[in-house]
């Protein structure tokens, strides 16, 4: 039979598409903004004809009429992503939610673990050749038009086609109506402060060439806008929103490096604007594929580079990632969350990440928790989690200790609720019990970079109490005489306590800094050099740098004292003071070289180099 003919013979209304569909049959809607909206409207118009038949789908644009308690007798939907459309109804008891991987959602229909009797879809007309397309949502769609008994499609002229594996032939078609329809469009959303920190702080951790993976919602937005002065950057992702296309246009996604279709952005679905849908029609550039190929792992962990960027709802102070409800109430579902953590952290110089705000409800509560809520579920388990950001920085968990943890994400936590997660900690053991914590992010930042040749690239930064470790190996990297230098003294042991003063930094009366190679792929990053001072009640600044031996004369110890100086400058202190042994002169060439006056007093023990920030300010009597 040629294409034409099977066209006309399938042809129905609204009203008798639905009308072939029996009681008790399994039904599935298409995905996203590919809900055949016409036919969901048809479903409950007579829902009379209806009994205990259970409607399956992912997460859909649109009303959802038929979650109404009214109809409880008829439909009962089974949310395998909880939306905002029927989350009230899941919460409620009048709906049910599946947790389930987004990757394994199409082998189970197949095996009828999750049947599909009826597929109710969204598709364009079809072409010259008898084909129609899925349009904006391949995802799990694919999957249940191969498992299901009847398929009836809402064919839609507004509908874009997509390339990919979302052509299907009018014989895989028993009804089709059609009902022209603009797709539902997601509204813009305005990027606060915190947003654009998140995003800024993501995108420090996506290198040029890598391939990405981002989601739904502010926070992926502002990651989107954040990676602009990127380069080649691939893109294998489940969702595709208006901020890939912006990338595109403006030339930072190419797919140079790609593995899997290169120079092609790979998705299995497509949410935003109208402008999104009509970029996508027929573009050669972009390839859409199923569920179980774009989230799964072991494609995902091929892609060069693969960062995955999802989001939580909590996570608690050993890395647990709740992801789908809020204490005991479902909220949305495991996603492809776990399917791209998991391949990220398998490709190599993968970068799984878990970014979110440091506080909810207008600040009132913290995301970072000690526990995770009571009846909350972890979707991320602590082992597979690598990266978790907020606007407040970056925690790098992996292969950290529990008390490596715990200090990182308190660090990255709100500040009002630092003090109290520390408690917390100490209370179940987690860190030591005199351990401080950050109060507050550092009132200053140092962003100093640059290349050595024998070195690579090294950075400046604010220590941190997560430093803790990288110290402790710094120190005992040192010689006696450097040491003494240093301490003015042979200093056998640094301990917890000592260590713990030295990376404790308040912006105003302490400012300590460390120089560190920047991490390249998993390569950690290695300590350099440190630098502080202490001001007194004079304003005078008791100053001491130090490098480790086999990195000295690479220009470290004079960076961080320039550094230390315009900090100090800024914050109108009045002059430095260094005391050290009265051998180190290098120290007093050192100072002078930064442009300042500089006085060398010998006190018989050791040396006193005193460098006056204001000219017209003297050093009291030490």
């Amino acid at each position: 039979m040629q294409w034409q003919e099977r066209y006309r013979q399938t042809a129905h209304t609204l009203d008798s598409a639905v009308a072939l569909i029996r009681p008790g049959q399994h039904l599935f809607l298409g995905s996203g903004a590919a809900v055949p909206s016409g036919l969901v409207a048809a479903l409950v118009a007579r829902p009379q004809r209806f009994a205990n038949n259970p409607i399956g789908h992912i997460m859909t644009l649109g009303e959802a009429p038929y979650v109404a308690a009214g109809l409880a007798d008829h439909f009962r939907h089974n949310a395998y992503f909880i939306g905002p459309n029927t989350r009230d109804a899941v919460q409620d008891g009048r709906a049910d939610y599946t947790p389930v991987f987004l990757s394994q959602i199409p082998e189970l229909m197949r095996r009828r673990r999750l049947p599909v009797d009826v597929a109710l879809i969204q598709t364009s007309p079809p072409d010259e050749h008898g084909f129609v397309n899925l349009g904006v949502s391949v995802d799990v769609v694919l999957a249940a038009v191969e498992a299901a008994e009847l398929v009836i499609a809402e064919i839609n002229p507004k509908m874009p086609v997509l390339r990919g594996d979302g052509y299907l032939k009018m014989d895989d078609l028993d009804a089709w109506v059609l009902h022209e329809s603009e797709l539902p469009c997601l509204p813009p959303r305005v990027l606060d402060d915190a947003a654009r920190e998140i995003g800024r702080h993501v995108a420090s951790l996506v290198d040029d060439g890598a391939t990405i993976q981002t989601g739904i919602g502010v926070i992926p937005d502002a990651t989107l806008g954040a990676l602009s002065s990127k380069k080649d950057l691939g893109v294998w992702t489940e969702m595709l929103s208006d901020g890939i296309v912006d990338l595109v246009q403006a030339g930072v996604i190419t797919g140079k490096w790609k593995t899997t279709d290169p120079g092609r952005v790979s998705a299995s679905f497509a949410f935003g604007s109208q402008r999104i849908y009509s970029f996508l029609h027929e573009h050669p550039g972009f390839v859409f594929h199923p569920s179980d190929v774009i989230n799964d792992p072991a494609l995902i962990a091929r892609q060069h580079k693969m960062v995955a960027i999802n989001t939580a709802l909590e996570v608690d102070l050993t890395g647990q990632v709740c992801s789908d409800s809020l204490g005991e109430r479902f909220y949305s579902g495991i996603g492809g969350q776990v399917d791209f953590i998991r391949g990220a952290s398998m490709s190599t110089c993968g970068r799984p990440i878990i970014a979110l705000r440091s506080t909810a409800k207008s600040g009132q509560i913290s995301r970072i928790v000690a526990q995770l809520s009571a009846g909350a579920g972890v979707v991320t388990s602590r082992g597979d989690v690598h990266y978790v950001v907020t606007e407040y920085g970056i925690a790098d968990l992996h292969g950290r200790s529990v008390r490596e943890r715990v200090l990182a994400l308190i660090s990255v936590a709100h500040p009002d609720f630092r003090a109290e997660l520390m408690q917390a900690a100490k209370g179940m053991r987690y860190v030591f019990q005199d351990q401080s914590y950050p109060s507050r992010a550092p009132s200053y930042e140092a962003s100093r970079a640059w290349s050595d040749s024998d070195l690579g690239d090294l950075r400046i930064r604010p220590a941190r109490e997560t430093d803790e470790q990288k110290m402790s190996d710094f120190f005992y990297a040192l010689s006696e005489d450097t040491v003494r230098k240093r301490w003015q003294r042979v200093v056998p042991a640094m301990p917890h306590p000592a260590i713990q003063r030295y990376l404790h930094a308040d912006g105003d009366k302490h400012v300590a800094l460390v120089a560190e190679t920047v991490p390249q792929g998993d390569r950690e990053s290695e300590l350099l050099g440190v630098g502080s001072y202490h001001v007194g009640d004079d304003r005078w600044a008791e100053m001491a740098v130090v490098v480790r031996d086999d990195r000295q004369g690479h220009g470290i110890g004079e960076r961080l004292l320039d550094q230390l100086r315009e900090l100090a400058m800024a914050s109108q202190i009045r002059g430095f003071r260094f005391e050290t042994t009265r051998t180190n002169t290098r120290l007093a060439r050192l100072v002078e070289r930064l442009g300042l006056k500089v006085q060398v007093r010998d006190d018989g023990e050791s040396l006193i180099i005193e460098a006056q920030l204001d000219p017209a300010s003297e050093p009291q009597p030490h």
